[in-house]
C-alpha cells in the first residue's frame, strides 16, 4: 500500500490494537514484533506456543501475538498438531484487529513457499484475509528499489499472496528502529483496514469446532500409533535370540 487513505477519526478509539504475527520459521516475525514495540521483547529463542508482548506505539496501546512458524515447503498436514493448535488460539477472542503475514524480502518466495502459506492461511477461515496485511521485513535489502516493482520482480507466487491480502501490504526495515514513523504508518494502515472492516477477527464458531475436532482426531490417531509401536517394541523386544 503506497498512499494512505483518509484517517478515519474513530479508529483512534481501540482500546489495545492487537496484532497477530503469522509466517514461516525465519521470516523475521520476532524482529517485526520488535520493531513494532520499538523495544527487544520478542527472544531469539524458538517457541512452540503463542508470545505475547505489550506496549506503546506513541498513544496506541499495541499487544502483539508471535506465532510458531510452520516450515518454509511443510504442508499444513506435516505441521505438529500443537503448533496447528495455537494458530487456532491465536485468533480466539477477542481475537486480533490485524493478522501480519510476514515475508522476508531478501529471500525467493516459491511456488512451494506459497502452497505452504495457503495451506496454513486456510487453517483459520476464508475470512482471514480481509483482515491480513502482509510485512515485508528487510526492507533495507531492497535498497532504492520499490516495494511495488520488486512486488512484480517475483512472480506470481508471491504476487497471489498480496492479490488474496487485497493488496494490503507494507515493508519495513527492522535493522532502523530509530525511525518510529515506519510503525506508526503501519498502525495507521492497520485501524484503516479496522474501519474498513467494521471490526477485528475471530474464529466463527463452525471453523473453530471443525478445527478442533480436526486436530483433536489426528491426536488420538499419534497417540494410537505411538501405543502400537511402544506395544511392538516390547514384543520383539522381549523374544529370546535364535
Amino acid at each position: 500500500m503506497a498512499a494512505s487513505a483518509p484517517f478515519p477519526p474513530y479508529a483512534h478509539y481501540l482500546p489495545v490494537v492487537r496484532l497477530v504475527l503469522l509466517g514461516s520459521v525465519d521470516e523475521g516475525k520476532r524482529s517485526a514484533g520488535n520493531t513494532i514495540l520499538g523495544r527487544e521483547e520478542f527472544s531469539s529463542q524458538k517457541t512452540a506456543e503463542c508470545v505475547t508482548k505489550h506496549g506503546w506505539v506513541g498513544p496506541r496501546q499495541v499487544a502483539v501475538i508471535n506465532t510458531p512458524g510452520w516450515g518454509r515447503e511443510q504442508r499444513l498436514s506435516q505441521t505438529p498438531v500443537n503448533v496447528r493448535q495455537q494458530l487456532l488460539q491465536s485468533v480466539f477472542p477477542p481475537g486480533a484487529h490485524a493478522l501480519i503475514l510476514v515475508i522476508r524480502a531478501d529471500r525467493k518466495f516459491t511456488e512451494s513457499n506459497r502452497v505452504a502459506l495457503q495451506d496454513h492461511m486456510e487453517l483459520l477461515g476464508e475470512r482471514v484475509w480481509n483482515h491480513t496485511i502482509v510485512l515485508f521485513t528487510c526492507g533495507d535489502w531492497l535498497g532504492d528499489t520499490p516495494i511495488e516493482q520488486f512486488i512484480h520482480s517475483e512472480g506470481m507466487p508471491l504476487q497471489w499472496v498480496v492479490e488474496k491480502s487485497s493488496y494490503k501490504y507494507y515493508c519495513i526495515n527492522n535493522s532502523d528502529r530509530a525511525d518510529t514513523t515506519q510503525v506508526t504508518r503501519l498502525l495507521e494502515l492497520i485501524e484503516i483496514m479496522v474501519a474498513g472492516n467494521q471490526g477485528h477477527f475471530e474464529l466463527d464458531k463452525e471453523t473453530h469446532d471443525r478445527e478442533t475436532e480436526r486436530v483433536q482426531a489426528q491426536e488420538q490417531a499419534i497417540r494410537e500409533m505411538q501405543q502400537k509401536a511402544e506395544q511392538m517394541r516390547m514384543k520383539w523386544g522381549a523374544q529370546p535370540r535364535p
